[in-house]
Protein backbone atom coordinates (compact mmCIF):
# COMPACT_ATOMS: atom_id res chain seq x y z
CA UNK A 1 0.00 0.00 0.00
CA UNK A 2 2.96 2.16 0.85
CA UNK A 3 4.79 1.70 -2.46
CA UNK A 4 1.00 2.55 -4.76
CA UNK A 5 0.82 5.78 -2.90
CA UNK A 6 4.14 6.56 -3.40
CA UNK A 7 3.54 5.77 -7.23
CA UNK A 8 0.45 7.97 -7.09
CA UNK A 9 2.30 10.91 -5.10
CA UNK A 10 5.13 11.16 -7.56
CA UNK A 11 2.88 10.50 -10.57
CA UNK A 12 0.81 14.01 -8.86
CA UNK A 13 3.82 15.62 -7.78
CA UNK A 14 5.44 15.59 -11.32
CA UNK A 15 2.12 16.77 -13.24
CA UNK A 16 1.82 19.55 -10.23
CA UNK A 17 5.55 20.77 -10.70
CA UNK A 18 6.67 20.65 -14.25
CA UNK A 19 4.54 23.49 -15.75
CA UNK A 20 5.93 25.51 -13.23
CA UNK A 21 9.38 24.41 -14.10
CA UNK A 22 9.09 25.50 -17.22
CA UNK A 23 7.14 28.60 -17.10
CA UNK A 24 9.08 31.94 -16.15
CA UNK A 25 7.12 34.60 -15.01
CA UNK A 26 7.54 37.58 -13.20
CA UNK A 27 5.59 39.24 -9.97
CA UNK A 28 4.86 38.35 -6.56
CA UNK A 29 1.89 36.51 -6.76
CA UNK A 30 3.51 34.21 -9.37
CA UNK A 31 7.07 33.98 -6.93
CA UNK A 32 4.84 32.83 -4.19
CA UNK A 33 2.57 30.54 -6.25
CA UNK A 34 5.79 28.72 -7.17
CA UNK A 35 7.21 28.39 -3.90
CA UNK A 36 3.53 26.66 -2.68
CA UNK A 37 3.47 24.40 -5.67
CA UNK A 38 6.75 23.44 -6.03
CA UNK A 39 7.10 22.02 -2.05
CA UNK A 40 3.55 20.85 -2.12
CA UNK A 41 5.41 18.53 -4.57
CA UNK A 42 8.20 18.09 -2.03
CA UNK A 43 5.85 17.33 0.77
CA UNK A 44 3.95 15.23 -1.46
CA UNK A 45 6.71 12.87 -2.67
CA UNK A 46 8.24 12.53 0.11
CA UNK A 47 5.23 12.14 2.28
CA UNK A 48 5.14 7.97 2.08
CA UNK A 49 8.84 7.26 2.43
CA UNK A 50 7.87 9.09 6.03
CA UNK A 51 6.55 5.65 7.21
CA UNK A 52 9.42 3.58 6.60
CA UNK A 53 10.51 1.71 9.07
CA UNK A 54 14.55 2.23 9.45
CA UNK A 55 14.97 5.27 12.48
CA UNK A 56 17.61 7.05 10.43
CA UNK A 57 16.12 7.29 7.42
CA UNK A 58 12.63 7.90 8.50
CA UNK A 59 14.13 11.18 11.05
CA UNK A 60 15.40 12.27 7.90
CA UNK A 61 12.87 12.11 4.94
CA UNK A 62 10.36 13.35 8.35
CA UNK A 63 12.41 16.92 9.07
CA UNK A 64 12.61 17.53 5.20
CA UNK A 65 9.10 16.77 4.72
CA UNK A 66 8.65 19.16 7.28
CA UNK A 67 11.01 21.90 7.03
CA UNK A 68 11.23 21.84 3.15
CA UNK A 69 7.70 20.75 2.04
CA UNK A 70 5.18 21.30 4.56
CA UNK A 71 6.48 24.11 6.24
CA UNK A 72 6.99 27.02 3.22
CA UNK A 73 4.41 25.33 1.49
CA UNK A 74 1.43 25.69 4.16
CA UNK A 75 2.79 29.58 4.81
CA UNK A 76 2.71 30.24 1.06
CA UNK A 77 -0.61 28.60 0.51
CA UNK A 78 -2.05 31.59 2.81
CA UNK A 79 -1.19 34.79 0.67
CA UNK A 80 -2.46 32.43 -2.11
CA UNK A 81 -6.06 31.73 -1.25
CA UNK A 82 -6.10 35.39 0.07
CA UNK A 83 -4.81 36.54 -3.49
CA UNK A 84 -7.81 34.06 -5.70
CA UNK A 85 -10.23 36.80 -4.45
CA UNK A 86 -12.87 33.47 -4.10
CA UNK A 87 -14.66 33.16 -0.94
CA UNK A 88 -14.51 29.66 -0.41
CA UNK A 89 -11.40 30.11 -1.62
CA UNK A 90 -9.95 32.14 0.82
CA UNK A 91 -11.79 30.18 3.86
CA UNK A 92 -11.06 26.57 2.50
CA UNK A 93 -7.56 26.71 1.34
CA UNK A 94 -6.42 28.79 4.40
CA UNK A 95 -7.81 26.87 7.08
CA UNK A 96 -6.44 23.47 5.52
CA UNK A 97 -2.85 25.83 5.34
CA UNK A 98 -3.15 26.16 8.96
CA UNK A 99 -4.44 22.64 9.87
CA UNK A 100 -1.40 21.87 7.98
CA UNK A 101 1.31 23.47 9.60
CA UNK A 102 -0.69 22.48 13.38
CA UNK A 103 -0.81 19.20 12.79
CA UNK A 104 2.59 18.92 11.85
CA UNK A 105 4.01 21.04 14.90
CA UNK A 106 2.10 18.30 16.88
CA UNK A 107 3.82 15.42 14.68
CA UNK A 108 7.14 17.12 15.61
CA UNK A 109 6.41 17.36 19.47
CA UNK A 110 5.35 14.12 20.12
CA UNK A 111 8.13 12.32 18.32
CA UNK A 112 10.18 14.79 20.70
CA UNK A 113 8.43 13.89 23.63
CA UNK A 114 8.95 9.95 22.14
CA UNK A 115 5.60 9.58 22.05
CA UNK A 116 5.11 7.51 18.66
CA UNK A 117 1.98 6.26 19.18
CA UNK A 118 0.75 10.09 19.18
CA UNK A 119 3.32 10.89 16.65
CA UNK A 120 2.01 8.55 14.03
CA UNK A 121 -1.31 9.80 14.59
CA UNK A 122 -0.81 13.10 13.89
CA UNK A 123 1.37 12.54 10.74
CA UNK A 124 -1.05 10.63 9.13
CA UNK A 125 -3.18 13.78 9.61
CA UNK A 126 -0.88 16.02 8.33
CA UNK A 127 -0.21 13.65 5.41
CA UNK A 128 -4.25 13.38 4.93
CA UNK A 129 -3.87 17.74 4.22
CA UNK A 130 -1.02 17.03 1.75
CA UNK A 131 -3.07 14.41 -0.10
CA UNK A 132 -5.30 17.36 -0.94
CA UNK A 133 -3.20 17.68 -3.83
CA UNK A 134 -3.89 14.34 -5.26
CA UNK A 135 -7.59 13.92 -3.86
CA UNK A 136 -9.16 17.96 -4.96
CA UNK A 137 -7.52 17.14 -8.58
CA UNK A 138 -9.81 13.75 -8.48
CA UNK A 139 -13.12 15.60 -6.64
CA UNK A 140 -13.34 18.29 -9.66
CA UNK A 141 -13.85 16.22 -12.77
CA UNK A 142 -16.25 13.95 -10.48
CA UNK A 143 -18.45 16.66 -9.08
CA UNK A 144 -18.80 18.23 -13.07
CA UNK A 145 -19.29 14.64 -14.20
CA UNK A 146 -22.36 14.08 -11.37
CA UNK A 147 -24.34 17.54 -12.62
CA UNK A 148 -24.65 16.09 -16.42
CA UNK A 149 -27.83 13.61 -15.35
CA UNK A 150 -29.26 16.00 -12.81
CA UNK A 151 -29.34 18.72 -16.03
CA UNK A 152 -26.72 20.74 -14.33
CA UNK A 153 -24.20 20.96 -16.66
CA UNK A 154 -24.05 19.43 -20.32
CA UNK A 155 -21.04 17.46 -21.91
CA UNK A 156 -19.63 20.32 -24.12
CA UNK A 157 -20.47 23.21 -20.80
CA UNK A 158 -17.98 20.91 -18.47
CA UNK A 159 -14.80 22.71 -19.12
CA UNK A 160 -16.64 26.32 -18.73
CA UNK A 161 -17.54 25.46 -15.42
CA UNK A 162 -14.50 23.82 -14.17
CA UNK A 163 -12.89 27.19 -12.81
CA UNK A 164 -16.09 27.13 -10.34
CA UNK A 165 -15.91 23.90 -9.36
CA UNK A 166 -11.75 23.92 -8.40
CA UNK A 167 -12.45 25.66 -4.94
CA UNK A 168 -15.28 22.97 -3.68
CA UNK A 169 -13.06 20.01 -4.82
CA UNK A 170 -10.16 21.76 -2.93
CA UNK A 171 -12.46 22.27 0.27
CA UNK A 172 -13.81 18.99 0.22
CA UNK A 173 -10.61 17.36 -0.31
CA UNK A 174 -9.19 17.74 2.65
CA UNK A 175 -12.44 17.51 4.67
CA UNK A 176 -12.82 13.94 3.43
CA UNK A 177 -9.21 13.05 3.47
CA UNK A 178 -9.15 13.97 7.24
CA UNK A 179 -12.29 12.10 7.31
CA UNK A 180 -10.79 9.23 6.08
CA UNK A 181 -7.45 9.28 7.82
CA UNK A 182 -9.50 9.52 11.38
CA UNK A 183 -11.34 6.37 10.37
CA UNK A 184 -8.50 4.11 9.45
CA UNK A 185 -6.98 5.58 13.06
CA UNK A 186 -10.29 4.55 14.66
CA UNK A 187 -10.18 1.10 13.25
CA UNK A 188 -6.35 0.96 14.38
CA UNK A 189 -7.14 1.62 17.63
CA UNK A 190 -9.95 -0.45 18.38
CA UNK A 191 -8.05 -3.22 16.62
CA UNK A 192 -5.04 -2.74 18.94
CA UNK A 193 -7.70 -2.31 21.85
CA UNK A 194 -8.94 -5.90 21.31
CA UNK A 195 -5.81 -7.25 20.93
CA UNK A 196 -3.48 -5.77 23.49
CA UNK A 197 -6.28 -4.49 26.09
CA UNK A 198 -4.65 -0.45 25.33
CA UNK A 199 -5.98 2.66 26.30
CA UNK A 200 -7.66 5.22 24.28
CA UNK A 201 -6.56 6.65 20.92
CA UNK A 202 -3.06 8.17 21.21
CA UNK A 203 -4.13 11.49 20.25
Amino acid sequence: MRWLLLVVAVGFGAGLAYPYLIQVSGGLHHSVLVVHVLTAAVALVLGPLQFMRKRRVHRTVGRVYLLGGVLPSALAAIPVAIWSGHPLTQVGLTTAAVLWLVTGGLAYRAARRRDFAAHRAWMMRNYALTFLAVTARVLVPLLLLAQIPFGGAGAGSIGERAPAMIPVGQTLGWIVNLAVAEVLLRRAWRARSTTRGGAGPAA
